[in-house]
């Protein structure tokens, strides 16, 4: 039986391949359905019609050569069985309904691989809904990129999914990263640009980012009621977008922020205060260069880790809302450019505390249209004055006991 289904598979291949020499494009269904459960479909160079359906685990390779046309009508594949393989197609032209979630590829099953495909004009890009143990490495993924950042999809977008690899990606002029009440997953080697958001991660505790570039987003990293977050080894830069975040933390206690650069950035770290004893950040190893502010937190509290960081070249180093946001926090062996002290001992740590008081910063921090201002020569003066003669007692809102006086890195 195997080998009659093959020979009518292979006539009913080279019949259509026949075909296709007089037609632009054949769907693509057909070759699907003849294919046998676990065998691959190698297909000839062409445009092949969408939309497809796969149900059963066989594996696709288009060899670089192969062309899915959506005709902008809906998503384009849909997987829903598991172990499914798809490597080396070109996806295009997906339809535009934000509320039908129109994708390159939606994965609806567990232990799929989708490898080495590019996925270009499509609304959203990979969408895994419900799916675990999928593999999405090494895909070109870019949205609509005729329409407004806020109007495109996300690049690839994870719902109730977990323990998914999302690995060595080039993510370009989409909208968003978005992982949605999916834990347990690892983000890793992937370079995203162009966007409004690099990475956002709602409900997503225990998720891995580590060595991927985001460069030119609105947003970096944003981590949302997602607890015990590993962030490490990235680097995050040129991105100016005044109201943007480098790394953003809201409600997500025990998360790890370590050995990232944060480079060129409007706000390196932003992160609220704990609402409870245990919802602290560790931020260790860190460089935080160049950038407009280095951290901003908000709240009346403090209580996060941060020890061993470098600071180097940022306009201000710490930005508040309430002067005990940032005491309160555990300063400890950073590197500070800006420091003003000796090593008498030579033992590599500063002999005096590195202290940042409120002068005339208070002024752009309560008005924010004084933010203009900023490194003007009258704001200037006012803070040379605020400093040689205080009107009062400047607050302190970084207290840092044993500051290196060399970058450990």
């Amino acid at each position: 039986m195997n080998v009659r289904r093959t020979l009518l598979l292979n006539l009913f291949l080279f019949l259509m391949w026949a075909h296709a020499s007089a037609s632009a494009a054949i769907p693509l269904q057909p070759f699907i359905n003849l294919t046998p459960a676990g065998e691959t479909l190698e297909l000839r160079p062409g445009t092949y019609i969408g939309p497809v359906h796969i149900s059963k685990p066989i594996t696709i390779d288009g060899q670089g050569e192969v062309i899915i046309h959506g005709r902008s009508h809906g998503t384009i594949m849909t997987i829903d069985c598991d172990s499914v393989q798809v490597r080396n197609l070109r996806l295009t032209a997906s339809g535009r309904s934000h509320d039908l979630v129109d994708s390159g590829v939606l994965i609806e099953a567990n232990h799929v691989i989708f490898e080495n495909n590019m996925v270009d004009n499509c609304l959203f890009g990979v969408h895994i809904s419900k799916g675990n143990h999928n593999t999405v490495r090494g895909n070109l993924i870019s949205s609509l990129i005729d329409r407004d950042i806020v109007l495109r999809g996300e690049g690839i977008r994870l719902w109730y999914s977990k323990y998914n690899l999302i690995e060595d990606n080039i993510i370009y002029q989409v909208r968003d990263m978005v992982l949605a009440s999916s834990p347990y997953n690892l983000v890793k080697g992937n370079k995203i640009s162009g966007g409004r958001m690099g990475m956002e991660l709602i409900y997503s505790q225990a998720t891995e980012i580590s060595h991927n570039i985001l460069s030119d987003n609105e947003h970096g990293i944003v981590g949302v009621y997602s607890d015990s977050l590993y962030i490490h080894h990235n680097r995050i830069q040129h991105q100016d977008k005044l109201s943007g975040s480098a790394v953003a933390i809201k409600g997500s206690s025990q998360t790890r922020i370590e050995y990232n650069e944060i480079l060129d950035c409007a706000v390196g770290l932003t992160a609220n205060s704990p609402i409870f004893p245990e919802d602290i950040l560790y931020l260790l190893g860190n460089t935080f260069a160049y950038n407009s502010v280095a951290m901003f937190f908000y709240g009346d509290r403090g209580g996060h880790i941060i020890h061993g960081n470098h600071f180097q070249g940022n306009f201000q180093q710490v930005q508040v809302t309430a002067p005990s946001s940032a005491i309160d926090n555990d300063w400890l062996g950073n590197f500070w450019q800006d420091y003003v002290g000796f090593d008498m001992d030579g033992d590599g740590v500063g002999d005096r505390p590195y202290t940042i008081y409120l002068h005339s910063d208070r002024i752009w921090m309560d008005r924010s249209m004084a933010k203009f201002y900023r490194g003007s020569p009258n704001l200037e003066i006012v803070d040379f004055v605020e400093r040689l003669v205080p009107f009062s007692e400047p607050a302190i809102i970084l207290c840092d006991p044993k500051p290196m006086m060399k970058n450990q890195e």
